[in-house]
């Protein structure tokens, strides 16, 4: 994509917005931001191709992957029978297979924002609930793991919003609230402590909560108590370069007498 292909983009949503009258400060501020954004050099100083980076990504990957390991993909086309379930973070620098040397296969992900699991739900949360069942239920994973990360931006949204009726999005406060058993555990402990004390604390609380939260899918608790099925939780802090894994037992205990 040349300069021109950009120019004639950025024009166009100008025109578009001019149109119907909505170019206000915001949009404009956006336009110029999306336009630097686009305009980015990259380290030999020519502009950057969003689509020609896609293109080079595919073709080392085809080469130096693809091509390199045809027994691999020759099983891959057959199906899938990956072994773990991940949750993880939507944010870009923490991907779970780049983290965890995982290869194609082994592990069936699911990323959004903050590594959230909510609970049990047909209609709100289908999407994730439709993946976790199956994951659970036809691939046969063993273990689900949830993957919190350090300097996570959905928690940070998490601890921030005031959650007083007002939203300031549309979609994120909704989304983070699912974690606020961890803000409200964080805050009655670590009250005095400076913000980003609270959110690391709350990263890795967040985590607890989700894994709680699958304990209400029927399918998990099914696989938990056939120990057909184990549940991990992990936090992966990029800037120390460190990596935290821990279990929840699940067991039923024997009924008393009275």
């Amino acid at each position: 994509m040349g300069n021109k292909s950009y120019e004639e983009a950025i024009e166009a949503l100008k025109k578009l917005l001019s149109e119907k009258g909505e170019l206000k400060a915001a949009a404009a501020a956006k336009v110029d931001q999306i336009t630097a954004e686009l305009k980015t050099t990259s380290a030999d100083g020519k502009p950057f191709d969003s689509v020609e980076r896609l293109k080079e990504g595919f073709i080392y990957f085809k080469r130096e992957k693809y091509e390199k390991n045809p027994s691999l993909y020759a099983e891959l086309a057959k199906g899938q029978s990956p072994k773990y379930m991940i949750v993880a973070c939507s944010d870009s620098r923490v991907c779970p297979s780049h983290v965890l040397d995982m290869q194609p296969g082994e592990a069936f992900v699911v990323r959004n924002v903050a590594n959230m699991v909510p609970p049990y739900d047909q209609t709100k949360y289908s999407g994730t609930g439709s993946a976790i069942e199956y994951a659970v239920l036809h691939l046969k994973v063993k273990e689900i793991v949830v993957i919190g990360h350090s300097a996570c931006g959905g928690i940070k949204g998490l601890m921030s919003f005031p959650f007083d009726g007002t939203t300031s999005t549309d979609f994120i406060e909704d989304w983070v609230k699912i974690g606020m058993p961890a803000k409200t555990k964080v805050l009655a402990e670590n009250r005095g402590e400076p913000m980003g004390v609270q959110c690391t604390c709350c990263e890795k609380e967040a985590v607890n909560v989700s894994l709680g939260n699958l304990l209400s899918y029927p399918f998990v608790r099914d696989g938990l108590v056939k120990k057909t099925l184990a549940l991990k939780g992990g936090y992966y802090d990029f800037i120390k370069g460190t990596f935290e894994l821990w279990s929840l037992q699940f067991e039923l205990s024997k009924s008393v007498s009275v």
